[in-house]
């Protein structure tokens, strides 16, 4: 059998978080990837004169090259720049999404039956565009947005009402960014709603931090994104992967018909295992949350439709 592999492509804050995040939980051995001479080998090396502290077996390993990160089981893509000030999505977008491309086609050469991680932005079209390049089927290519997006509202809920983050339980849907679908509804503390605690007017106010929660952390770090959370958002997705777990994440997905949606990925609630996406779960909308995941989704689509063009992808 062998331990499993994982590989992290992009050793920036993201992904050496992740590797950091992968090799604590001993998901298996760990490639980090970049093409950065010399970087990603001294961060793998300091992660590996690490382990004799925290006891962890995994093997971590730096590399420039796609040779090591051969016949990976899981592969996380962290690759892309973030958005710089005076720079447009459009750039953004153009840049990126050749990137990811790039990365995609080499990822399937060395591992063409891995299961494959988004958490480059634009993140619902990056996780397209990937799913595309990579003609692996629909549920072997999955974005990580909603883990995040979840932990940060349950975060925010537990610093409100001073209570253990463990109890909070959330759900989101819907696309990455200011258009995403926090669903109040089907949010709980250990089973009781969470409308019992508090009044609509401050969850509403918690709903709103959390759709701007990346831009709080950019706005305070000056340089930079958050990288803590976004990176085991991604390292939850591959654990219930690589454990065959079966937890209930939203992810980003390809839709073909669920909640009415065609040939867009987009964050709904999925039961991740063994096989990826083992699962879309289709929650019935109330007019108000299905006028909110319709404006979502009309958003990303329109940035889809953009970079399809860009790329001349039918």
């Amino acid at each position: 059998m062998g331990r499993k592999k994982v590989t992290v492509i992009g050793a920036g804050n993201v992904g050496a978080t992740a590797a950091h995040w992968a090799a604590i939980k001993e998901l298996g051995d760990v490639v980090l990837m970049d093409i950065i001479e010399g970087m990603p080998q001294g961060k793998a090396l300091d992660l590996m004169e690490a382990a004799p502290m925290e006891g962890f077996d995994a093997n971590v390993i730096g590399t420039n090259g796609y040779e090591e990160t051969k016949n990976s089981d899981v592969v996380i893509i962290t690759s892309g720049i973030a958005r710089k000030p005076g720079m447009s999505r459009e750039d953004l977008l153009k840049i990126n999404s050749d990137i990811v491309g790039s990365v995609v086609e080499n990822v399937v050469k060395a591992s063409p039956n891995c299961i494959i991680i988004i958490v480059s932005n634009p993140l619902d079209t990056m996780t397209y565009l990937a799913l595309k390049a990579s003609k692996f089927p629909k549920n072997r290519v999955i974005g990580q947005a909603g883990a995040l997006d979840c932990s940060r509202l349950q975060s925010f809920i537990g610093m409100e009402l001073n209570i253990s983050i463990q109890d909070v339980k959330v759900m989101l849907l819907g696309g990455h960014g200011d258009d995403m679908v926090p669903m109040p509804r089907f949010s709980t503390i250990n089973g009781i709603p969470l409308s019992e605690f508090l009044p609509k007017e401050k969850i509403d106010q918690l709903v709103e931090r959390t759709k701007k929660a990346g831009g709080e952390i950019v706005a305070l770090l000056k340089t930079g994104s958050a990288f803590y959370s976004p990176s085991l958002g991604a390292v939850i997705m591959a654990e219930a992967i690589l454990k065959d777990q079966r937890r209930l994440i939203p992810s980003c997905v390809y839709l073909d018909g669920e909640y009415g949606l065609k040939d867009i990925c987009f964050g709904v609630p999925t039961i991740l295992g063994a096989n990826g996406i083992e699962k879309i779960i289709e929650l019935k909308l109330n007019a108000e949350e299905k006028a909110a995941f319709d404006k979502s989704a009309a958003s990303v689509g329109k940035t889809i439709a953009e970079m399809k063009a860009m790329k001349g992808i039918k």
